[in-house]
Parts: structure tokens; sequence; C-alpha cells
């Protein structure tokens, strides 16, 4: 049985409809998971929701909903289908109120509570609501006098209950262990010292039940509280893939194959809860830690986290239709660095769709259809070779393909993108509509369609898991479609071997890829 590569996104609380924020980290994911597939691996591409806890249960509340109703509506009419409209194309979707997820994390805990991680105690402390955590008095911030979440600016709430705590204590330095030896199990290396630094400081023991709410899954020992909302949620990740089912059921064999996952994509305030209490969490079950959280940065409004809370929260959909999905796609990533705080800016965003996307790959693909019609009645001529573009495809190739596995977008798409521009400066140099005068030059002119329409038909492969709807139009343009099959199937490996357009192949002009922006006057 092949490992399958295995990814996730955080699961997003739905105390509201999703934000360009959370709509960066989904998107990163859907950007790796197809480029593995298109490395020919197995994938499991995991995304979904948090749906218990205070915020959601106040949340609806405060909309005279009962809280099952409010995570079910928005779950149905705004989460799944803003994944839909940004061509995600995740495998599963888990929601926490799923009988499959609140069964497995009964089991756990139950187990845990079995071999003796597990006791009762007293919580009396700070905690915010927004962020659902039990914060530490060093974590806070004074604002007009009230101690705030630094994240939220709001006053945090004091909690004073009798709950169920889990040992993490126990686990300080089997975690400083397991990052000295493995230091890519947690990334960037900003987030990896913080997180070692965080340890070294001392971590008390978590308190993971709640008992003055019943929004959650009931404590399997002690009906009367609820798992705390995060103990509950970090599971997702192992519950979708049947933690807890018999070895040989179909569960198991998920499990087998799937876990321990590859890489948990996550914001970098939630970093701890990721990087500490969930290994801790499958240490103490025996069970394998993760390969690798990365912790991206915030997308910046006006200096601040994108927030709802704060007003600042933009809706993909805002973007999505005056730059069309591709776009902004292929803009967050190629803009910021994935693991760094970036701003978005509709200047910057405006700028780049015209440059580089319009011009520069949009313009290739029209004018390379447009004369090998105009020259060659809209059929491919036959094979040639630039050894100039070759050797640049290769490397393009082989950089992308290093710096996306390594969650290097910005590097891999630059690649690619740097490719795009050889190919340009080739048609340029070569100046085809010149030669075309000629008909002395005939084989020198087909020679320059052939190189560019094959140079096209890398730029599909390669850029598919950044902008797919573009290059399956590009791909069909090309005639890719009817001669090399279909445009997920063709291996990056392969990317580069020159030559794999056929010659006589129909060549078809298509709507324009990336239109004129309007502007509003």
């Amino acid at each position: 049985m092949t490992k399958s590569f295995y990814l996730t996104t955080p699961i997003y609380y739905v105390n509201d409809a999703p934000h360009i924020g959370h709509a960066y980290t989904t998107v990163a994911g859907d950007v790796l998971t197809r480029w593995h597939r298109q490395k020919g691996e197995s994938v499991w591409f995991l995304t979904g929701t948090d749906e218990h806890g205070q915020k959601v249960m106040r949340t609806a509340e405060e909309n005279n909903t009962a809280p099952q109703a409010w995570v079910d509506r928005l779950v149905q009419d705004a989460w799944k289908p803003n994944w839909q409209a940004l061509n995600i194309a995740n495998d599963d979707f888990i929601r926490t109120t799923e009988k499959r997820h609140t069964e497995r994390v009964q089991k756990f805990l139950q187990s845990l509570k079995d071999s003796g991680h597990i006791y009762a105690g007293k919580y009396e402390g700070p905690y915010c609501v927004g962020c659902e955590e039990f914060k530490l008095p060093g974590d806070l911030i004074e604002i007009d006098g009230k101690k705030c979440c630094p994240i939220h600016s709001k006053p945090i709430e004091l909690v004073n209950e009798n709950n169920w705590f889990f040992k993490l204590s126990a686990f300080v330095e089997p975690l400083l262990e397991h990052y000295r030896k493995n230091p890519d199990a947690c990334q960037p290396e900003s987030a990896r010292n913080e997180v070692v630094s965080f340890l070294e400081g001392g971590v008390t023991d978590l308190s993971i039940s709640r008992s003055t709410f019943d929004w959650g899954i009931p404590v399997p020992w002690d009906t009367d509280q609820v798992v705390y909302v995060w103990f509950d949620a970090l599971l997702n990740y192992a519950t979708a893939v049947g933690l807890t089912d018999a070895l040989d059921s179909e569960g198991g064999k998920k499990f087998a194959q799937t876990w321990p996952a590859d890489v948990h994509l996550v914001g970098k305030d939630i970093l701890r809860f990721h990087a500490v209490i969930w290994p801790a969490m499958l240490m103490a079950a025996g069970l394998d830690v993760p390969k690798k959280v990365f912790a991206h940065g915030w997308l910046l409004v006006g200096g601040e986290k994108m927030s709802k809370s704060k007003l600042t929260g933009i809706a993909p959909k805002d973007i999505t239709d005056h730059f069309g999905v591709d776009a902004f796609r292929y803009y967050f990533l190629r803009a910021i660095p994935f693991g760094t705080d970036g701003s978005f800016s509709w200047e910057d965003m405006s700028a780049r769709y015209t440059s580089e996307l319009a011009n520069d790959f949009g313009n290739l693909a029209s004018r390379s259809a447009a004369m090998v019609e105009k020259y060659c009645g809209g059929v491919l001529p036959a094979k040639s070779n630039d050894a100039g573009l070759e050797s640049a495809l290769k490397e393009a190739a082989t950089k992308a393909d290093a710096a996306i596995c390594d969650l290097d977008f910005q590097g891999g798409i630059l690649a690619i993108m740097d490719f795009c521009k050889k190919v340009n400066g080739y048609v340029t140099e070569k100046e085809p509509w010149i030669l075309a005068k000629d008909p002395a030059n005939q084989q020198i002119l087909e020679d320059v369609l052939y190189n560019t329409a094959e140079s096209l038909r890398a730029l599909a492969v390669l850029l598919n898991a950044v902008m797919p709807q573009t290059c399956e139009i590009l791909w069909s343009s090309l005639g890719a479609q009817a001669s090399l099959g279909d445009l997920g199937a063709q291996k990056i490996s392969d990317v580069a071997t020159w030559g794999q357009l056929p010659p006589g192949a129909t060549i078809t002009k298509t709507p324009v890829l990336f239109p004129r922006l309007e502007t509003n006057a």
C-alpha cells in the first residue's frame, strides 16, 4: 500500500462566512496537492469546519438561531460554495458535528483517560472566546485599562471551572527532542524558534473540558462537561481518516494509508495548538506526529490581521468578481512569500494582473494561436527544437518543483514565469510576423511557431496547479487534449521533455485568457 501525501488546512470557525484569509490557506493547500498529484503521487487533501465552542454558540444566539441550525446553514450556503467557486479540489470535508468525528473523539479521549494522561482539576484564569484559548497572563495586552487579547483587541473573560486536564507538561522534553531531531517538522524557522522558546519557558497542563455551557462533544465519562473545542478540533485531522477504527476496517485501512499527515497548513496565530498541544496528544496515544506543521503569515488590511470581528474581512467574491478566480489563486501565492505577513492591495493586484498574466502569459498564448492560424492554417507545423528554450524549460521545471514541494510558492511561480518571459523574448527576437513576409523564411517561421506552442504546452502543465481553469483552456487551444490526454495527468517529471506536441495538431484561438480590467471612471 502506497502512503498518500496527506495535507490538511485548519478547520475554520463557522461563526461567519469565509474571508480571503481563509481562502489564502485553502488555495495554498489546493495548489500543493494538485502539484503532488501531477508528480504521480497518491494524495489526500482535507479541509473542513470547526463548529463547537463558545464563539460559535454565542454567534448563533445573537442571530436567534440554534447552534446546529446556524452551522448547517453557513456550511451549506457559505463555506462549501466558496471552496467550489475557488476551484478547490479537496478529497474530504470534515465537520466537527458529524457523527464520525464525535464518536472517534470520545474514543480517543477515553483511551487517554484510561492510560492515565487525564485528571480532574480546577481552572481559573483568562480566556479569549475569539481565540477559544486559555491565555497566559504574559500573552495579554492592556487597552483602556482592560486586559485584552492581542489578536482580537477585546477584553478577555475570567474563567473559574472544575474541568478535566491533560498532562501536557509531561511532553515538554519529548517535544523539544522531536524538534531538535526534526527541524523541518515546524516551519518556517521563525515558527520553530517560537515553539522551542515557548516549550523551554515551561508548559502547564491543559484544561480539556468546559463545564459552563453544553455546545460541544460530551466528555464520555462525565457528560455534564463538553470537550474543550481545541482538543476536539485538533483531532479532526486524524478522525477524518479513521482514527480509533479497527485496523482491518475501512477506516483503519485509510488511517494506515494516510497517517501521519505530511503537512498541516496553519495560520501563525494557531501555531502553538498545532506544534505543542497536537503532537503531545498524539505522543500520549502512541501515534506518529505530523511530518510538518507550516505556519504561514497573515494577510493584512490597514496593517492589521484580516478579521470579520474588526470589519476588515474581504470576501473572496469581492476580488474574483473583478479579477477572476485564477488571478485570485495566482496573486496571493505569487505576491506574498508563504510564511511571512503580506498586505493585500488592489493596486498591486491590478498591476500584476496586467503585467504578468494579461501581457506576459495571456498575450503569448493569444499571439501564438493567431500566428499558427494565420501562417499555417491552424495546423501545428513540424517539430523543431530551440536549445535555449529547452534548457530554460528544464531549469524552470527543476526550480519550480523544488520550490513548490518546499512550500515556497512564490519561488516556484517566479521560476515558471521567468521561463514565460524567455519565451516572449524569443518571439520578440525572432519576429515571426516579419519572417512571414518572405516565403523563403517559411521553414524558420514554422520552427518559431512550433517552439512557441511547445513552450506553451509546458507552461500549461507547470501553471495548472495554480490556475487550472485557464490552463485547461490553453491546453485545449493547443490541441493537446486530443493528442496528449488530460492536463491533470501530465507528469511534472516529464514536462521538460521537448517535442511532445505532435505536428498536425489543430490549434484554435480562444477568448482572451486574461481580459483587460474594467476601470470605474
